[in-house]
């Protein structure tokens, strides 16, 4: 499948169906060897597949069987939903696979034979990589980072104007999805370096006139969740504009969030930024730029500040931030409009709501599903009052 690359176009190789079969995808992954792994996460494996006729390149996701997306029927409607979205700045779904295969488990003591659903996804291949490892030269479940490649100041701004305007496409569907992961990680480059979103397994659709609803069951990403989300279990767009600021700040200062494993909040990096990062900073750090660029990273970490406050009434939306970011895109070529560093509108999908999926009235009292860290009190009691 194209990946909004012109080389790519050229490969012969035939279509692949939406459904594949598991045998296909354990063979092209030569059995899902280790020698393939693209990434580790804590639902899944990805793995490097090559088609025989053709030699298609695609990339493989098998899901690990505690993985949120295999809830209820949550499966279905997320493959029903992303193989809908056709975005130059988000991953594409090619296909997928949930076939029950015979495997030994054990049961009270003894080894039998059962039917295990595997569930996959397969996705096309990029391959530059996560942004993570592009960043910080690491791949998800690593525990040691290295300095990632140099990325020039241009490149990490046209990266940061794609992932906006993949969020723009999502958040402004006639029925809004909501990513609920975005992180380095999930954000892959293809060989022109265009951004793409990824991983949509932890995705929440809206229903007509619904901006908000509850989950009793946090999951996501330490250093990545909205406080109101981490707390309270509040989803909303703004959760997703939270992530994004934490992106945008990662990817104009080149310095990681990294989050104790006690302390889910990524506010003490947050902080960090905001002393830190003043203009006479950045033109320290970046005295070879003109005054333009140093402008635009200024921009870039204020966006990013704004779009992490406490209070989510605060953040701005994703039209407002594109709107900031393209009065810093003077420079923008015709080259980068075709490659999709800004990219047009495309067609609006009608997506699927999960029917087990309820929303729940949300008032802006609603209690903590979890205890809250000290380093927090004080800004949600100001909050909530």
């Amino acid at each position: 499948m194209a990946s909004g690359s012109t080389q790519e176009s050229k490969q012969p190789s035939p279509e692949l169906p939406s459904e594949l079969p598991y045998d296909f995808l354990k063979n092209i992954t030569d059995d899902f060897s280790d020698k393939h792994i693209l990434g580790v996460s804590p639902f899944g494996t990805l793995y490097k597949g090559t088609v025989p006729e053709g030699g298609k390149v695609i990339a493989v996701k098998k899901l690990q069987e505690n993985a949120p997306i295999l809830a209820g029927k949550t499966f279905n409607t997320v493959v029903q939903n992303v193989m809908a979205l056709k975005h130059i700045n988000i991953v594409e779904l090619i296909g997928f696979c949930s076939e029950a295969q015979k495997k030994l488990v054990q049961f009270n003591g003894r080894y039998i034979q059962a039917d295990i659903t595997e569930s996959l996804l397969c996705y096309e291949y990029l391959p530059n990589g996560s942004l993570n490892q592009n960043l910080f030269g690491t791949k998800e479940g690593d525990s040691v980072s290295s300095p990632g490649p140099c990325i020039d100041w241009g490149t990490r701004f046209k990266i940061i104007n794609g992932i906006c305007q993949g969020l723009c496409f999502l958040h402004n569907l006639d029925i809004p999805l909501i990513h609920m992961n975005l992180k380095p990680e999930n954000i892959l480059l293809d060989e022109n370096m265009i951004p793409k979103i990824a991983d949509f397994a932890m995705s929440r659709v809206f229903g007509e006139q619904q901006t908000r609803l509850c989950t009793q069951k946090v999951v996501g990403s330490y250093g990545y969740m909205a406080p109101e989300y981490l707390y309270r279990g509040e989803i909303s767009a703004q959760s997703d504009i939270y992530s994004l600021g934490l992106l945008i700040i990662e990817i104009t200062t080149r310095e990681q969030n990294c989050p104790a494993d006690n302390q889910p909040s990524a506010r003490k990096f947050i902080e960090k930024v905001r002393k830190d990062w003043t203009m006479q900073h950045i033109a320290s750090m970046y005295g070879s730029l003109d005054a333009e660029c140093l402008r635009q990273i200024k921009a870039c970490i204020d966006i990013g500040l704004t779009c992490v406050e406490i209070d989510r009434r605060r953040r701005p939306s994703i039209l407002e931030i594109v709107e900031k970011l393209s009065l810093g895109s003077s420079r923008t070529s015709d080259e980068d409009k075709i490659n999709g560093f800004f990219s047009k509108k495309e067609d609006n999908p009608r997506l699927c709501i999960e029917q087990c999926i309820q929303p729940s009235k949300i008032n802006d009292m609603l209690e903590y599903i979890g205890p809250l860290r000290n380093v927090e009190i004080s800004e949600w009691i100001k909050l909530l009052s």
